[in-house]
């Protein structure tokens, strides 16, 4: 996904989306799944097989991979008792614990690393004909406030996208962060006037080829020049958006991003700029380019909101802020099908990239897929049984505690509501493929036992 910090792509989305009140039985059903998950929940083992956290130490996983893996580089944060915690309002789970401090951004021969070197490479190259001075930040600690990740950027307190539906909380007021803007208002509260910010970040979303619960992504930040924007001092709303300074940030922040683009695609990159709307800018755009033959979305951006320079401790200042997703870019320039494959150890994907470079990836495998399906009753319509509505992204982290990165797609194929009952029912259909080696039925149906063992603690009946 594209985002101003998970902004073009996951506020917007999530602003579409309809905002799924925590229910009574799927909490009482989230901390029995926190049990589950934690202590017998199978996980993705580095050699391709599986896991339970109980066990990782002493069992050797029964599934060998017969093919070369790297010993995964762990940053300062891989400590995954930072993140799994007995608090009520804890939803994280192993699967998302376990990668948490991969640093795949700073891995200079990985493709998501080259592409963030790519990105500071252009602004270190403008700023000696601009003279601005771009602070990069690129460790910086992926817990934050919930202040910090929506107050501080005027995303209200009842936006679906701070929802435990969809945000993983560490407790009621910590979380892991969902877009690197998190760290937009430290830095400028720091008297930082122009900085760089990549990072890991986590959301919990569907399954499927193009998401992934956690991604990385760059947030880009200038303030202009006091001398530049001094005629707009005691302005402010309308009067402001109107004015020639909130043009010239506008155009210094187009041409800027235009810039980028070249530098990543190519001086003949066709780009085109579509208005668009996030809280904590005002105007705010999304960037688009053509590329094989159709028009993709790239990044989102805006002037800041003079609101959230207030908050900042900034209000004397104006400025520009885009946020982007590395693994969008990457799987473009890179040709790279499935999302997965960053995650991967597999030596077949890691001897193909080197540093600086923009290679064309070549797939090494392509297994067959196992198909499972599985079916429910989800809370009932009457509430009877103090249920609410039932929450997919519930459904999808336990399919990820059970078998990891060998969930490849998960999608409903039926449901229908009981007509007397009010009962409803969903289907759904498991694609399990690892991207390393075949997968046999008999491993496969080991792991979809697992999983329909886990649905009742969503508050589900088995069908």
């Amino acid at each position: 996904k594209g985002t101003m910090g998970h902004r073009a792509c996951a506020i917007r989305q999530l602003s579409r989306r309809k905002k799924f009140p925590t229910p009574s039985c799927l909490q009482a059903g989230r901390n029995a799944r926190l049990i589950f998950c934690h202590i017998n929940r199978p996980l993705l083992n580095l050699n391709g097989g599986v896991r339970s956290l109980s066990s990782a130490s002493t069992s050797p996983s029964p599934f060998r991979a017969s093919y070369p893996l790297l010993t995964p580089s762990l940053g300062k944060y891989a400590d995954a008792t930072r993140y799994l915690s007995p608090h009520p309002h804890n939803n994280i789970t192993p699967h998302i614990a376990s990668l948490v401090g991969r640093d795949l951004h700073l891995r200079r021969n990985h493709p998501i690393g080259i592409i963030r070197a790519k990105i500071q490479e252009y602004f270190s190259s403008i700023s000696r004909s601009t003279g601005t001075d771009y602070k990069i930040f690129d460790a910086e600690d992926p817990i934050v406030t919930s202040q910090q990740c929506f107050d501080d950027l005027l995303i209200p307190p009842d936006h679906p996208g701070r929802a435990p539906n969809d945000t993983y909380y560490v407790t009621d007021s910590t979380l892991l962060r969902t877009h690197t803007s998190a760290h937009q208002s430290q830095h400028l509260r720091s008297g930082i006037d122009a900085f760089l910010c990549s990072g890991d970040v986590y959301r919990r979303d569907e399954i499927d080829a193009t998401h992934y619960p956690a991604f990385h992504q760059m947030e880009g930040v200038k303030l202009m020049d006091h001398y530049l924007v001094e005629g707009a001092n005691d302005i402010s709303g309308e009067e402001w958006l109107k004015s020639p300074q909130c043009q010239l940030v506008e155009s210094d922040l187009k041409s800027t991003l235009e810039g980028l683009m070249d530098h990543l695609f190519g001086p003949t990159t066709r780009k085109r700029w579509n208005g668009d709307f996030f809280p904590f800018t005002q105007p705010s755009y999304e960037l688009e380019i053509y590329h094989n033959d159709e028009w993709m979305e790239v990044l989102g951006c805006g002037v800041i909101h003079e609101q959230v320079l207030d908050l900042s401790n900034r209000s004397d200042r104006r400025g520009w802020a885009f946020g982007l997703g590395l693994e969008r870019l990457a799987m473009i320039l890179f040709k790279i099908p499935d999302i997965r494959l960053f995650w991967s150890e597999d030596e077949r994907f890691h001897v193909q990239f080197e540093e600086g470079k923009i290679v064309e990836f070549q797939p090494y495998s392509k297994y067959p897929p196992v198909f499972k399906d599985v079916a429910f009753w989800t809370c009932r319509g009457d509430n009877k049984s103090g249920g609410n509505e039932f929450v997919e992204n519930d459904f999808f982290d336990l399919a990820r505690s059970v078998a990891g990165d060998f969930v490849e797609k998960i999608e409903l194929i039926d449901s229908f509501k009981h007509p007397k009952t009010g009962r409803s029912s969903r289907c759904y259909r498991i694609s399990y493929r690892s991207m390393d080696r075949s997968l046999t039925n008999e491993e496969i149906d080991a792991l979809q036992f697992k999983l329909r063992d886990g649905c009742p603690s969503l508050g589900c009946e088995l069908r």
